[in-house]
């Protein structure tokens, strides 16, 4: 494996085997960063621009050389491209290297007639009767039929209708929507 992946190296140069590596998983490429995620970024055979980058509140990450970097809402790939652009000034041809190494930033809030209600953090799509799940179910005493979701898009806030029960009989399952970072599921 490791002669496979000199060879790849060799032949396309650093910059092809990283376009290689970010393309090989599209649900990598089309994952957008959040505040909280953490970063592994490196430059080839530059030991000390190597780092871990935590993606602040504000959604932006520092890294030497390159300076403060807007990286929320953005792919890994455009972050690493942006890195390497602001590097490109110091050093040319450098082979920048951005890995999304913990994915916390993603969390949904399920509140209350949920048996815990909280915030889940997710890595991986989650929809509505998943979320309740994570909440450990709803208590006797929910109104499942009357369930919202609250979405934050800028400043504004929209709501969705979520009938449990027309989900859980396989109706109408478009409500059992993907949420999104931020996402709140109100169990009344």
């Amino acid at each position: 494996m490791k002669c496979v992946l000199f060879a790849l190296l060799l032949m396309c140069g650093a910059d092809g085997y990283a376009a290689t590596l970010a393309t090989e998983d599209p649900a990598a490429a089309t994952y957008r960063l959040q505040p909280g995620d953490v970063l592994q970024i490196s430059v080839w055979k530059e030991q000390d621009l190597q780092a871990e980058a935590l993606i602040r509140p504000d959604g932006g990450v520092s890294f030497p050389l390159a300076g403060d970097v807007v990286a929320a809402g953005r792919t890994v790939d455009e972050v690493r491209a942006d890195l390497a652009a602001r590097i490109q000034h110091f050093i040319p041809d450098a082979a920048v290297t951005v890995a999304l190494k913990a994915s916390t930033g993603n969390k949904v809030y399920v509140v209350g007639k949920v048996n815990r209600p909280g915030e889940y953090p997710f890595n991986r799509p989650i929809d509505v009767m998943q979320a309740i799940s994570l909440a450990g179910g709803m208590t006797p005493f929910a109104n499942a039929d009357h369930i919202r979701i609250m979405r934050h898009e800028g400043a504004k806030i929209t709501t969705m209708r979520f009938r449990y029960s027309q989900v859980a009989h396989g109706k109408h399952l478009e409500q059992d929507v993907q949420l999104k970072s931020g996402d709140t599921v109100v169990v009344p």
